[in-house]
C-alpha cells in the first residue's frame, strides 16, 4: 500500500434497522441523528439496508422514496457522507427461478436497487445475497429438505438459469457506476452459494464486468475451505478485479473490540490487494435479526429509541470501540 493511501471505514445500519421506511419522515430525522453521531466518531460512510415490498408495489415508486430520503440527508449536512446497500433477493423476485416470468420480476427488481444504490452513493457498491434468495431452503415433491450432494446438484440449474439476468445486471450496473458484490452467507442461514469459491465460479462465465464478491470475515470464519484455499480465492478475486467490498464482523455478528475477527488474515491476504472501504458489521438483536439468527445476548441499546439499559453497551460506544479497533489493526484506516 502507498503510505499516503488512506482507508475509508463504514458503519452497518443493521445495528439499528434493517428497513429505512424512507417515506416516514420521522423516522427519517432518527437516522439522520445516528448519522450525524457516526460521522463525528469519525466514519467515512454507511451501509443501508433497501428492505424489500411486495410484488404490487411499484419500484419506481420505491426508487423516488430514496430520491427523497437522500435529498434529507444532504439538507441536514450529509451531502458528502458515503452510502452503499446491503440487498438480498426473495421468493418473490428470485433470479435462479426456472420460470422466466419470476426471473424478469426479479430483473426488475434488482435494477431498482441498483438504482437506489445510485442514488444514495453515486458510484457505490451494492453488496448482500441477491443470487439465490436469501434463506429459502429448497424441499422435494415430498416435502423433505434438501441437503448435501443432492443440494448442490439442484443449484447446478439455478444458477444456469441466473446467468441471463446477472449478465443484464451487470451491464446495467456498470453503465450506472455501481458495482455487484455478491455475499456468500453461511450455510446454516441460506442455501448456496455459501463460500467465496462458490461466487467466483458463478461469475467466472460473465465476462470481466459481471460484478464481484464480498468478503465478510464472519463468515470466513463460520465457513470456509481452511486459510489456504482463503488464501487462493483471495488472490482468484483480486486477480479477476473482483473482490469489491470486504466486511469486518465477528462471528457471533456482536462487538468487534476483543472479537475472534481473524485480524492476520485481513491485514495479510486482504490489505495488500484490496482498495476498497472496510464495512463495520454488526447485526443488533433487534427485528429481524432476534429471530432469525436465533440471538441470545441483549440488545444493544440505541440512543434516540431506546431507554438506556445500566450495565449494557450502547450502539454509539459499540461502534466507537470498533472504529477504534480497525484503526488499531489495519495502518491504512
Amino acid at each position: 500500500m502507498n503510505a499516503t493511501f488512506k482507508r475509508d471505514v463504514f458503519f452497518s445500519f443493521f445495528m439499528f434497522t434493517a428497513d429505512l421506511r424512507p417515506q416516514d419522515s420521522d423516522y427519517t430525522q432518527v437516522l439522520i441523528n445516528h448519522l450525524q453521531a457516526l460521522t463525528d466518531m469519525g466514519y467515512d460512510g454507511f451501509d443501508l439496508h433497501i428492505a424489500s415490498r411486495a410484488a404490487t408495489v411499484d419500484h419506481r415508486l420505491e426508487v423516488e422514496a430514496y430520491v427523497g430520503l437522500k435529498k434529507a440527508f444532504d439538507e441536514a449536512g450529509l451531502a458528502e457522507v458515503k452510502f452503499t446497500t446491503n440487498v438480498g433477493t426473495t421468493r418473490t423476485f428470485d433470479p435462479t427461478s426456472p420460470y422466466a416470468e419470476q426471473r424478469g420480476q426479479a430483473l426488475s427488481y434488482l435494477k431498482s436497487r441498483v438504482d437506489i444504490t445510485r442514488v444514495l452513493g453515486g458510484d457505490s457498491i451494492m453488496s448482500g445475497p441477491f443470487l439465490y434468495p436469501y434463506g429459502v431452503f429448497p424441499v422435494t415433491d415430498a416435502n423433505e429438505p434438501m441437503w448435501g450432494d443432492a443440494l448442490q446438484d439442484w443449484m447446478k440449474s439455478r444458477y444456469q438459469a441466473a446467468r441471463s439476468v446477472f449478465e443484464e445486471l451487470a451491464e446495467y450496473a456498470a453503465a450506472q457506476g455501481v458495482k455487484l458484490a455478491i455475499e456468500p452467507v453461511k450455510s446454516w442461514e441460506t442455501p448456496p452459494p455459501n463460500m467465496v469459491s462458490e461466487v467466483l465460479d458463478f461469475l467466472d462465465g460473465l465476462g470481466p464486468s459481471g460484478g464481484g464478491v464480498t468478503i465478510d470475515t464472519a463468515q470466513v470464519v463460520m465457513e470456509s475451505q481452511g486459510p489456504s484455499v482463503f488464501r487462493d480465492n483471495v488472490a482468484r478475486a483480486a486477480r479477476q478485479d473482483r473482490l469489491c467490498y470486504v466486511h469486518l464482523s465477528a462471528p457471533d455478528r456482536g462487538a468487534v473490540r476483543d472479537s475472534w475477527i481473524p485480524w492476520d488474515i485481513v491485514v495479510n491476504e486482504i490489505e495488500p490487494v484490496y482498495r476498497g472501504p472496510y464495512l463495520v458489521e454488526v447485526f443488533n438483536a433487534i427485528p429481524p435479526f432476534d429471530s432469525s439468527m436465533r440471538m441470545a445476548r441483549r440488545r444493544f441499546w440505541r440512543p434516540g429509541e431506546d431507554a438506556p439499559v445500566p450495565g449494557v453497551a450502547s450502539a454509539y460506544d459499540v461502534a466507537l470501540a470498533a472504529l477504534q479497533e480497525v484503526r488499531e489493526q489495519i495502518p491504512s484506516a
